[in-house]
């Protein structure tokens, strides 16, 4: 099966917080992204509400629930109290935990397994217990022991860090053997009965190589260069194209 698109408002949320309006609307666009293909929406709640605000949760979570029955809600965040308590009340499908500080610009990292080992333990299990789907953000290194600890945690899936894969846009050799690093992870994931989400700087274009990879990969989350395609073509059409990069029949 080809890989799901979760669409990533939080660049699209970006944009309007530069004025005291509500345009672009975050739902608005969640909305087309949904009716043109794309399987679920995403966002990343940071503590101090520079792109998706608390605000957007309710709403999001709403436009899903009446409008799009069997599309998924995705929130991202490092599992301090304030994010879980928003992960409670709104009760997203799936909970992709990030270690990310507050004040890094976005993810650029995936877990420590080993020094977060009990942290993740418990964090997951919480989730788990409200009947969640845990990912949890790794780096693309083929680290059994690390992985293996993310099994163990009680994750059902890791999300690959692809920024250093997307960052060679302009190196091929360096691109193609960073594919195969991501693929070598997802296949030890794989092995120790993990799915695998991968997520970061992709793109139409780089998108392909990827999924031609891991052709079990189970969802991409796209934000940044997918809010920069529909500047030029519109979020319909830019959904319908990243889906076929996906492999969709769309």
């Amino acid at each position: 099966m080809p890989a799901k698109l979760s669409v990533n408002l939080n660049a699209i949320a970006m944009l309007r917080n530069r004025r005291d309006l509500p345009w672009p609307s975050v739902t608005g666009l969640g909305r087309i992204a949904l009716q043109a293909g794309a399987s679920g929406l995403t966002v990343h709640p940071r503590p101090d509400q520079r792109h998706i605000r608390f605000s957007d949760l309710a709403p999001i979570r709403s436009l899903i629930d009446t409008e799009f029955s069997g599309t998924e809600f995705n929130m991202e965040g490092f599992p301090e109290e304030g994010f879980m308590r928003l992960v409670e009340e709104h009760r997203p499908e799936q909970v992709t935990l990030v270690p990310d500080d507050p004040s890094q610009a976005t993810s650029d990292h995936g877990w420590d397994f080993r020094a977060n080992h009990n942290l993740l333990g418990n964090i997951v299990g919480r989730l788990k217990a409200l009947g969640l789907r845990v990912s949890v953000f790794a780096d693309g290194e083929p680290d059994r022991e690390a992985l293996t600890i993310a099994k163990e945690v009680g994750a059902d899936r890791i999300e690959l860090y692809t920024g250093p894969y997307g960052g060679c846009y302009d190196d091929p050799a360096e691109a193609a053997r960073l594919v195969e690093r991501l693929g070598e992870t997802a296949d030890i994931a794989f092995g120790l009965g993990l799915d695998v989400n991968a997520g970061h700087d992709l793109t139409v274009a780089n998108l392909p190589a990827l999924v031609a990879r891991i052709p079990r990969l189970a969802e991409v989350s796209i934000g940044h260069g997918l809010t920069a395609d529909a500047l030029e073509y519109g979020m319909a059409e830019t959904v319908r194209r990243f889906c076929r990069a996906c492999g969709q029949d769309v």
